[in-house]
């Protein structure tokens, strides 16, 4: 599958030093692009939109993604990460394309840290708000929480009527030769090798 927005390029991603681990830096990639991929989609005027009264507006949920992402690797994985004050797009009222470019030098400053370390490293526990887990856990934890964020922001551009670009496979509004979605009992029943 290709994507309209390829914002760090596989020629980009540093080699694990444990080819086991590869998948850490290469899924970063991957989920980081989708993410600048989606917010790409947004205009400058959609950044205060909210669903409901009760909801974050999209301009808070990219803020928070941004946020929380230094505060899992900094706090959680435990590696140095750039001063808070540094992280949000400057301004009172910064345009979209500032917090994807925010967003995506943020991944590629990590992708190093991703490939260095070790097996050891990954699977030590580590601290996480009130429990204690392997920092593996806390990384894929990461994924997922991304996932989710930006899923509310498709969800966002749903409801605005604009265009949801594809992350996994085919949108209602994206798909191309090829695609193969699982959406009938045929697809779910198919077997591999």
């Amino acid at each position: 599958m290709e994507y309209a927005h390829e914002f760090i390029a596989p020629v980009e991603v540093p080699r694990a030093v444990n080819p086991l681990l590869q998948h850490l830096p290469d899924t970063y990639v991957s989920e980081t692009n989708k993410l600048g991929s989606v917010w790409s989609e947004l205009q400058d005027h959609q950044l205060e939109f909210r669903p409901h009264a009760r909801s974050s507006s999209i301009r808070q949920i990219l803020a928070h993604q941004i946020l929380s992402e230094r505060r899992f690797f900094a706090e959680f994985i435990g590696w140095e990460e750039p001063p808070v004050e540094s992280l949000l797009p400057t301004g009172e009222r910064p345009p979209v394309q500032a917090y994807v470019d925010r967003v995506v030098a943020l991944a590629r400053a990590r992708l190093p840290a991703l490939a260095r370390e070790e097996e050891k490293f990954w699977l030590d526990e580590v601290p996480f708000f009130d429990v204690t887990r392997q920092r593996i856990w806390v990384f894929w934890r990461r994924v997922l929480h991304t996932a989710h964020h930006r899923a509310q922001v498709g969800i966002c551009l749903r409801l605005l009527e604009d265009r949801v670009p594809p992350t996994y496979g085919p949108t209602a509004d994206v798909s191309w030769t090829g695609a193969d979605p699982t959406n009938t009992l045929d697809a779910a029943r198919r077997a591999g090798a």
